[in-house]
């Protein structure tokens, strides 16, 4: 059995994890952390885990959590993840990282979108944790970067199209709408249901978005050349989900049927991967609360450009389902072990 941290569990992305993680065969939480509720019952900070967790949130010590723990989940804001992961890795513990502080291979990078980095030398060992990516590297890491939510709806929506050398690489774009969940669980008058309800708005507007360097990084990687994309996030009026829509111009004419097809082959045995048959496009509420990502490919013959659709849950996929995902392959255990559960509907 393993023991489990999860480290910084009082936001939306470290709940979702006890809740991930309680359905999990072989895994058992053994620390949870929370600097501002530390010594409260874990099921007064959030209800839903009445009667299923008994445990009291700690302050967060490093040396004392790593005793406790063989794997530790850091659901920490960025920089607050830095100070703590390199004590859990001199104490030989497995970390996958949720925030952005490790997903940049080049810390000039990271620096020019957030702040200084505090231990760079440790970004050449971290993999990005993507597993329809980087799976076979994700195996033997000892520190995984989770990646964003936006980045992995993108990514994943992209990588056939790119490995295959199907669409320019110039003049590529995606208008990804996200549920208020991915804001974070903080007091923020934008966030407050009156600000929100019945409203549709777009933000980060003009390439400054801090998701939009690690899509590139990736992108590039991919399509082995430099990549620049044009990404508009938009807040949509719902709770949580994520849909990308990607538009890409064709080198050589394509069908829609055709290229549903080569989605189909490519993500072919990915068990959290369904592409829609031909003509087809997802929607949020079919994967709410599941770790799946759907996709679906539409070719627009007027002007001949292919567009993408995808569909994740930002605080599943997006964050803590696929940072469970990961820790299943980290541990040679069956991917999907704790991650079975089906979307809720309605």
């Amino acid at each position: 059995m393993l023991k489990v941290a999860v480290v910084g569990a009082s936001g939306y992305t470290g709940v979702e994890l006890l809740r991930i993680l309680h359905c999990h065969p072989e895994a058992a939480v053994t620390c949870i952390t929370s600097e501002q509720s530390a010594g409260k019952p874990v099921s007064d900070l959030f209800p839903s885990l009445r009667g299923r967790y008994a445990q009291v949130l700690e302050n967060l010590e490093p040396v004392r959590v790593a005793e406790k723990a063989d794997i530790i989940f850091t659901a920490l804001p960025h920089k607050a993840a830095m100070e703590v992961v390199p004590t859990f890795l001199k104490l030989g513990k497995r970390v996958i990282d949720l925030s952005a502080d490790y997903r940049f291979n080049d810390a000039a990078t990271y620096e020019q979108w957030y702040e200084p980095h505090m231990n760079s030398h440790l970004l050449p060992k971290a993999v990005y944790g993507l597993p329809e990516v980087r799976r076979a590297a994700v195996k033997g890491a000892k520190l995984v970067a989770n990646p964003g939510c936006y980045p992995t709806s993108v990514i994943l929506g992209l990588q056939p199209l790119l490995k295959h050398k199907l669409i320019e690489t110039t003049g590529i774009i995606s208008d990804s709408a996200s549920g208020v969940s991915g804001a974070g669980r903080g007091a923020k008058v934008d966030n407050l249901y009156c600000e929100v309800n019945e409203g549709f708005k777009a933000y980060g507007v003009g390439g400054v978005h801090r998701h939009t360097p690690e899509m590139e990084q990736e992108l590039s990687l991919l399509a082995d050349e430099r990549i620049t994309i044009t990404f508009t996030p938009h807040l949509a009026p719902m709770d949580r989900g994520i849909l990308s829509t990607i538009y890409g111009r064709l080198l050589t004419p394509a069908t829609t049927a055709e290229l549903a097809g080569l989605y189909a082959e490519f993500y072919e045995g990915e068990p959290f991967v369904r592409v829609l048959p031909a003509g087809g496009v997802p929607s949020t509420a079919h994967v709410r609360g599941s770790n799946f990502c759907d996709i679906g490919v539409v070719v627009d013959q007027r002007t001949g450009r292919v567009i993408v659709v995808s569909a994740i849950d930002n605080l599943v996929k997006g964050a803590s389902g696929q940072a469970v995902q990961n820790m299943n392959i980290m541990c040679g255990l069956p991917e999907g072990l704790g991650l079975e559960g089906l979307a809720l509907v309605p």
